[in-house]
C-alpha cells in the first residue's frame, strides 16, 4: 500500500506519547517583511532537537517484536541517526548508526548519548551504503532508512498534521527537501487535510536534484557541492519521486548566501535556534523564490543541532 492519510494518523496516534507536539510561532516582524501571515511549526523544540524523532520512532514502534530485537542500523549524519539511537533506547534494542568520518562533533555527541553503536566510514554515499549493509549482514539489524522507509514518511508527515490542526485555514505550506521523506509525508497530509492547500519544497542550489528531477519529471542524481545546509545534501529517494510529483505543487532552490540570512534574520528576529538547513524554506522568501504575498504560510522549521563553534556568520 502507498502513503497515505491514514498511515499518517495511525503514526501520530502511535508516537503522540514519545515526541512533543511542538508549537506553532508567529512573528510580526517576518509578516511585515514577507507581506504574508507566516506560521513555523518549531521541529528545532522536538525531541532530538529535529523532526526525525517522529518519523524514526514511528519506524521502530511498528517493527513486530521478533525483528525488533536483533535490532536496528542506518547511515546518517546526524538527525536520523540520533532520531533512531533515541527510538531504539525507548523499546530497549540495539541499534547501529553508521556516520560519515566528517560528522558535527555535535552530532556525534548526540548519537552516543543514547547508547548507540557507532561506524565510522568515508564521507561518501557508497562508503556509507557499504558499512551500513556490513553491519546488517553481521547483526541481523533491520535498515531504517531515513527517507525511503515508509514508516519513516508516516511519522515525519505528523508534523503537518499537527501544524494544520493547530492553523487549519493555511493557504500554503513550506518545506525543506534533501531525501524527501518530510516532503512526502508533509504534502500527503496537506492534501488530505486542505486538498486545495499549495505545498512546495525549498533546497540549496548547491544541492538543487530535487528541482532538476521535478522539472524533468524523471530522477535525477547530482554530483552535490558544499552547501552549509548539510542535512539536504542527499538525492530525492527512489520511492519518494513519485509521490512527490503526484503531490507538490513547486520545488525552488536558494542560494547560501540567502540561507545564512535567513538563518540569522530567524535567530535574531524570533529568539529561536535553528540549523541551516531549517533556515532553507524561509531563504525562499528572502529571495521571493515563492509567490506568498497575502497568503496564509506554514513553514517546517526543520530541526535546531548547530554547531555553536562554527557559526557562518562568524567564518
Amino acid at each position: 500500500m502507498p502513503l497515505d492519510f491514514a498511515k499518517i494518523r495511525a503514526a501520530h496516534e502511535r508516537i503522540r506519547a514519545h515526541v512533543h507536539r511542538t508549537p506553532v510561532l508567529t512573528s510580526r516582524r517576518l509578516d511585515d517583511a514577507s507581506g504574508a501571515s507566516l506560521f513555523f511549526k518549531c521541529e528545532n523544540f522536538q525531541k532530538i532537537g529535529a523532526f526525525k524523532a517522529r518519523g524514526a520512532t514511528n519506524a521502530v514502534l511498528s517493527l513486530d517484536d521478533t525483528t525488533a530485537r536483533c535490532g536496528v542500523a542506518t547511515h546518517s549524519s546526524g538527525n536520523h541517526g540520533t532520531a533512531l539511537a533515541r527510538a531504539a533506547k525507548l523499546r530497549g534494542i540495539p541499534a547501529h548508526i553508521v556516520m560519515p568520518s566528517n560528522s558535527a562533533k555535535v552530532k556525534v555527541r548526540a548519537v552516543e548519548s543514547y547508547g548507540a553503536h557507532i561506524v565510522f566510514c568515508e564521507p561518501t554515499q557508497a562508503a556509507r551504503e557499504a558499512a551500513c549493509a556490513d553491519v546488517i549482514a553481521k547483526t541481523g539489524a533491520t535498515l531504517i532508512h531515513s527517507f525511503e522507509n515508509e514508516d519513516v514518511m508516516a511519522g515525519q508527515g505528523t508534523a503537518a498534521l499537527e501544524l494544520l490542526e493547530d492553523v487549519s485555514d493555511l493557504d500554503l505550506m513550506i518545506c525543506p527537501v534533501g531525501g524527501g521523506g518530510l516532503l512526502c509525508g508533509t504534502a500527503v497530509a496537506a492534501k488530505t487535510m486542505r486538498p486545495n492547500i499549495e505545498v512546495v519544497a525549498a533546497e540549496p542550489e548547491n544541492a538543487d536534484d530535487a528541482a532538476q528531477s521535478f522539472r524533468a519529471g524523471r530522477l535525477i542524481h547530482t554530483e552535490k557541492k558544499f552547501t552549509i545546509a548539510d542535512g539536504l545534501r542527499t538525492n530525492v529517494g527512489e520511492p519518494n519521486f513519485p509521490i512527490i510529483q503526484r503531490h507538490v505543487d513547486d520545488i525552488v532552490t536558494v542560494s547560501e548566501e540567502a540561507i545564512i540570512t535567513a538563518m540569522r534574520t530567524i535567530w535574531e528576529t524570533m529568539k529561536i535556534i535553528i540549523e541551516p538547513s531549517a533556515a532553507v524554506p524561509y531563504a525562499a522568501i528572502v529571495e521571493s523564490k515563492i509567490d506568498i504575498g497575502g497568503k496564509r504560510v506554514g513553514i517546517i522549521l526543520t530541526g535546531g543541532n548547530v554547531d555553536l563553534d562554527a557559526l557562518p556568520w562568524n567564518r
